[in-house]
């Protein structure tokens, strides 16, 4: 791979150039699609966070805007950290987690600081809007972070990650009439979360459905592998007290490369980061580091979170009646469509003695990077993580519906609403792919990414 080489992903969002995380802020604002997130525009590594932006009519097609937020502010000295972002009287405001290192860790705070703008593009800041001062009693000003902003009946209401002095991380709920005073309503699930600290919570009111990740948590059976990772919760919020009273509950993605989704206020839409915190990441040396998954319409069917991607393409192939299909794709998207299925094989990004794997086996799904090209390693030590695999449950649906989204540098898959995302690193022109099912029925369609 050569270092001076520029290569991007085709439609996925990244910096550009530098270091990317969290999503931040989206929203749709005069008719146009707005996406933030952490940006670190001066090094492939994290450094002190700014927000960079990016605005689309289309989810698809993205157009890069100057950085919205740089810190140094008023209680954002040492970053602009993740947060959020609400239409208010023809305004677009961000809200987010300022943080200040001062001498160390138990001197460091992080507090959440508003920004407002009349375009949507140049933003002024209001300075901090809950302080420390505004953190219940026995929770740490230390991890108090990425507040997330929505309304409900003519009132803004707020949820942030925190963390208990003598625990691990919870969820805080705010409310305010005009975004700069709030008041606490409660700690909305009243627990600690399994792992040490939540973050990017997310609550959507439309669907009662409550997204948090969280960091350094226990693996769970064999589906449930990454050290760090993110939750979905469907349940009912009472507004009076905070609490959230759960129902169902899940994993949002079951790939190696996905965190902190957020969701648009005004849309059942959600965007991801692709990628993983203590994981290397080859695209450093491309002059990028993080990218974005591509946008998701959310739904929920039968008590489980649905997520369908947002790609605008043009078919190419279609194939009906197949057992097995040869072809090639490196980026574009295809769509393969089974009934009764009983056996499956993907080989994809194949060439140069590289491949990745999708199978169906043991009743599960299996990818496998352990061959995709360049190895990534992470933190993980159990034995699928360091042989590449992570595992899908399979549903045994009478119709099986997959869908596969290829960029440089990324697989997104997605299996009758449930989704499996993952960076790989394979040869430049490995392209080849191999299809082997076994149904009654199978359709396979290729489409370019228009």
């Amino acid at each position: 791979m050569d270092n001076g080489n520029k290569l991007r992903p085709t439609f996925h969002i990244t910096g550009g150039d530098g270091w990317i995380n969290d999503p931040n802020g989206l929203v749709v604002f005069r008719g146009r699609y707005h996406v933030f997130f952490q940006y670190h525009p001066y090094s492939t590594e994290w450094g002190p966070m700014h927000w960079g932006h990016v605005v689309s009519d289309d989810l698809m097609h993205w157009q890069r805007l100057p950085i919205a937020l740089t810190p140094g502010g008023d209680g954002d000295a040492d970053g602009c950290f993740s947060g959020s972002a609400v239409v208010y009287n023809d305004k677009l405001y961000l809200m987010y987690t300022g943080f200040t290192k001062n001498a160390g860790l138990d001197t460091e705070r992080q507090v959440q600081c508003l920004a407002e703008s009349d375009d949507g593009i140049h933003f002024v800041k209001r300075g901090v809007v809950i302080d420390s001062d505004g953190i219940p009693l026995g929770y740490s000003a230390t991890d108090f972070r990425d507040p997330k902003v929505w309304r409900h009946d003519g009132k803004f209401w707020c949820v942030i990650a925190a963390r208990k002095l003598d625990g691990r991380g919870r969820t805080l709920m705010y409310s305010s009439d005009d975004l700069l005073s709030w008041r606490f309503v409660g700690d909305m699930l009243g627990e600690d979360c399994k792992g040490v600290m939540t973050e990017c919570p997310d609550y959507r009111d439309t669907e009662g459905l409550f997204l948090a990740s969280e960091q350094s948590q226990p693996p769970e059976g064999n589906v449930h592998l990454n050290y760090h990772t993110t939750r979905w919760t469907l349940g009912k919020l009472d507004y009076g007290t905070g609490r959230f009273t759960p129902k169902d509950s899940g994993i949002c993605d079951y790939g190696f490369d996905f965190y902190a989704p957020q969701s648009f206020e005004n849309e059942p839409v959600m965007i991801g980061w692709m990628n993983m915190w203590d994981r290397s990441m080859p695209s450093a040396q491309y002059g990028f580091t993080g990218m974005l998954t591509v946008p998701r319409r959310i739904s929920v069917k039968d008590g489980e979170l649905s997520q369908t991607p947002i790609v605008t393409k043009k078919e190419v192939v279609r194939k009906t009646n197949v057992k097995s299909v040869k072809d090639r794709i490196k980026v574009g998207v295809t769509e393969i469509a089974a009934e009764n299925l009983r056996e499956f094989s993907l080989l994809m990004r194949k060439g140069d003695g590289a491949v990745t794997t999708f199978t169906l086996s043991n009743g599960e799904w299996v990818f496998d990077r352990s061959r995709s090209g360049e190895r990534i390693t992470g933190v993980e030590t159990n034995a699928d993580s360091l042989a590449g695999v992570r595992r899908m449950p399979f549903d045994g649906k009478k119709k099986t519906e997959i869908t596969v989204v290829f960029d440089e540098f990324s697989i997104e898959i997605f299996v009758n609403g449930k989704s499996l995302t993952s960076t790989v690193y394979p040869p430049h022109n490995a392209d080849g792919l191999e299809l082997n099912v076994d149904a009654d029925t199978c359709e396979y369609v290729r489409y370019d990414a228009d």
